[in-house]
């Protein structure tokens, strides 16, 4: 099994009314400090190398734009910092937005010097990008899917074919194509797709042995798209297989319960852990963005499937003193502990919590997502190394026994179907059902 380390790199401090009253989407700039952005970039950059000395597999990296959870709108930079400055960790891009990018072939040689610096350590992830993120770049979310699948292509044929070369596409236009750095890794660097629980998406990997990562998801959900993938595999002629398929989950250790549970507090403020909820329905999903398969998925993607309460989840007028009120409580904390959105404790007492999940889901590779909250540089490095010293080793051992074979060690797409030829499912149902 891989382990990845992952921090959204959030910028801090900033007014939590502020957050829950507009949105982590769209706050006026003014609010951001230059000297506080430049200390943090460098600290993110810190944290990344200690993972990589601590034990981790790869190194996480994604972007938003106008999102002020996560710092990284150019997350190519910070790629390539890493790829100089790190030595063993797979660079995992989650991910490049070809579609707002504008010009894919820039992007293609972004990504093949990367490749390149890193000695072949890119994981070149590709990501349509939420609906905030065709605001932010003027660009019709009507388009998304199909630009991003012509990209997609533009950028693989970029990478294979040999130039110079014309091409004509409905979105893209070139007269020369003839990138002179190529990427180390042959025919391409791997290929890894995140997403929430667009069934569409998930086809679209299985049709190209992509392995698909699940954000935090639900996992009755969870299940039903990786049935999907399985189930579309078998149609290419393959069986998919933990290989095939990634979890990112977030993760609050600390030396003591109390001390995972003040940091798990201080993860809530400003609605952050209720993922989407800080972001107004209107920025998140516009309209275009998303088909009607998916619009229903999401549905029930943020429904409590044990029923009962929900995630706080602010709709028309609210009082912002009383939402944060409900937003900074212990119940909210319950519902994501419950739910396995966040899982909290020492090294010792989460594993049991994540092995669960290992068995229902059997991914190859597993993504932990560090605490977001407003902790300082020292404890964030001090986190990492428990992570390293006391957690990793026992993943291993539960990777190992349940045979949650990684794409690194096994080519996605390698496995011939059985004589039968029927599929088989890769997550396990009734371990869901024991839990």
């Amino acid at each position: 099994m891989h382990i990845a380390y992952f921090s959204e790199r959030p910028y801090h401090p900033l007014d939590e009314e502020l957050t829950i009253a507009q949105g982590i989407w769209g706050i006026p700039n003014r609010y951001f400090d230059p000297a506080v952005g430049a200390r943090l970039y460098n600290e993110y950059l810190d944290q990344a190398v200690l993972a990589e000395e601590s034990g981790y597999d790869g190194i996480v990296l994604n972007e938003h734009h106008g999102l002020v959870t996560c710092m990284g709108a150019v997350a190519n930079v910070e790629a390539a910092i890493l790829a100089r400055i790190t030595k063993r960790c797979r660079i995992i891009m989650l991910g490049n937005l070809p579609t707002i990018v504008g010009n894919p072939l820039r992007l293609a040689e972004e990504l093949a010097e990367i490749d390149l610096i890193s000695g072949g350590r890119l994981v070149s992830g590709m990501v349509r990008g939420g609906g905030t993120e065709q605001l932010a770049n003027n660009s019709n979310p009507a388009f998304n899917r199909e630009c991003f699948e012509e990209a997609h292509d533009f950028i693989i044929k970029a990478w294979t074919m040999p130039g110079p070369f014309r091409y004509e596409g409905r979105h893209f236009h070139y007269r020369f194509v003839n990138p002179w750095a190529l990427p180390l890794q042959k025919p391409h660097p791997p290929i890894w797709v995140p997403g929430l629980v667009s069934p569409e998406t998930v086809t679209w990997c299985a049709e190209r042995n992509y392995p698909y990562v699940a954000l935090s998801t639900y996992l009755e959900p969870t299940i039903d798209l990786w049935d999907l993938y399985c189930e579309t595999a078998a149609r290419k002629g393959y069986q998919a297989g933990p290989e095939n398929f990634g979890y990112l989950q977030k993760v609050v250790v600390a030396e003591t319960e109390s001390e995972a549970r003040e940091l798990a507090m201080l993860e809530l403020q400003g609605g952050r852990a209720a993922a989407f909820a800080a972001i107004r329905p209107e920025f998140m999903f516009p309209p275009g963005y998303n088909s009607k398969k998916a619009a229903g998925r999401m549905a029930r993607q943020f429904r409590n499937p044990k029923g009962g309460d929900e995630l706080f989840v602010p709709r028309g007028d609210f009082d912002v003193g009383e939402a944060k009120k409900t937003i900074n409580s212990p119940a909210q904390l319950k519902i994501l502990e419950d739910s396995y959105r966040l899982i909290v404790g020492t090294p010792e007492s989460v594993v049991p919590k994540i092995r669960k999940i290992l068995e229902v889901l059997r991914p190859g590779s597993f993504i932990i997502r560090h605490s977001d909250g407003p902790l300082d540089h020292q404890t964030r490095m001090r986190l990492i190394r428990l992570i390293g010293q006391r957690l990793l080793p026992a993943l291993r051992e539960i990777g190992s026994e349940l045979g949650l074979v990684s794409p690194f060690d096994r080519k996605p797409g390698g496995q011939r179907l059985s004589s039968g030829g029927a599929w088989q499912r890769v997550a396990r149902v009734d371990a869901l059902s024991a839990l």
